[in-house]
């Protein structure tokens, strides 16, 4: 499966320019509100009419409007999974799984919905409205709509930010296995990490319209290509940096010098993952440097600390550590300064 996507389009004073190449099977999408996350999926799927440029699927051309080329909607074999699923209030669970299947015979129409609707587990649902649903059920039944109809591309735009934390965990796992079986490729939006990075094998990150860093999940985060994607993946320390020989660094934020284990060509910023933060047992060794503990929260899993380096100028914290909570039981009765670690090969930099 590969997907060649040059589209732009505008609404209003935003403008999208998407350059997307992929043959991944499972790609997400992240960004901030307004990076157009979902007028990329509305683009692809035919549903914004502003688009122009050139989308082709596995060779066969979606969009090309140099040529003229601009295949409705219904031709596309694109499906979309919206965020509050819009399923039709009127309508069974099998007659809204059935809906995308027009031009079928309606007994092959009838085994296709029910079949879709068995692998997310709805059998026993389908002559239930959806009022009276639960909101994964729902989830579910969306899912069953788009996969009816056989798409090549399904596009997920945050499908699973409207449940509960509870339900989250469940639908996820279903959402997982339904993709595991598709044939297809899916474009998989959300607000969250750590949902992308279990969901996707590769990753797109949007800012202001614009494609700033795709590829595989791993290399996007342990190795940003800018600032930028730094932060908008979720990483909390970055300080200005100056490259000096012998593959060292000074981080200038935070006063110190350190090896890393990435090449050097004129770095301006150096970070780390607050999760990749580690603690000496004692001082001395590579990138060990003395800190203390300033503040910290936690949530029911891990502790966050707020580090301030003794060798840093000014005031306040510096870096900020992610814990889990039997490591924190194990650290935090310990006298100051504490030391902490800044691994080599999990510190990168940028150059821009």
């Amino acid at each position: 499966m590969e997907i060649r996507a040059e589209i732009v389009a505008q609404r209003g004073p935003f403008a999208l320019q998407l350059h997307l190449v992929t043959q991944q099977r499972r790609v997400g999408i992240l960004g901030e509100s307004g990076a157009g996350k979902t007028m990329t999926l509305r683009a692809i799927a035919g549903l914004e009419r502003t688009a122009r440029g050139r989308l082709e699927v596995n060779g066969r051309v979606l969009l090309d409007s140099a040529r003229g080329v601009c295949l409705p909607a219904r031709e596309r074999r694109v499906a979309m999974v919206f965020q509050q699923y819009a399923l039709f209030p009127h309508r069974t669970v099998e007659e809204n799984v059935a809906f995308g299947l027009h031009g079928l015979p309606p007994a092959e129409r009838g085994a296709r919905a029910r079949d879709a609707a068995r692998k997310m587990h709805l059998e026993d649902l389908l002559a239930r409205y959806p009022r009276q649903l639960s909101g994964g059920q729902q989830q579910r039944v969306a899912l069953a709509r788009a996969l009816a109809t056989e798409p090549e591309i399904l596009l997920l735009d945050e499908p699973l930010s409207a449940l509960d934390f509870h339900l989250r965990g469940l639908v996820e796992k279903e959402l997982l296995d339904s993709l595991a079986e598709f044939r297809g490729a899916a474009l998989y939006v959300s607000h969250s990490l750590e949902e992308v990075y279990r969901l996707c094998d590769e990753i797109v990150v949007l800012s202001r319209g614009r494609v700033l860093a795709s590829g595989p999940k791993e290399e996007i985060f342990l190795r940003p290509p800018s600032r930028e994607v730094a932060r908008l993946t979720g990483c909390k320390n970055m300080s200005q940096a100056s490259a000096l020989a012998g593959g060292m660094v000074e981080a200038l934020d935070w006063g110190l010098r350190m090896r890393v284990a990435q090449p050097l060509p004129q770095a301006r910023y150096v970070a780390i993952r607050a999760n990749h933060i580690t603690f000496a047992d004692q001082p001395g060794g590579e990138n060990v440097f003395p800190c203390t503990v300033v503040e910290s929260t936690e949530t029911p899993f891990r502790r966050t600390l707020y580090l301030r380096l003794n060798s840093a100028p000014g005031d306040g914290w510096q870096l900020q550590a992610e814990v889990q909570k039997d490591r924190w039981e194990e650290l935090k009765s310990r006298p100051a300064p504490w030391h902490v670690r800044l691994d080599p090969h999990r510190v990168f930099v940028t150059s821009e």
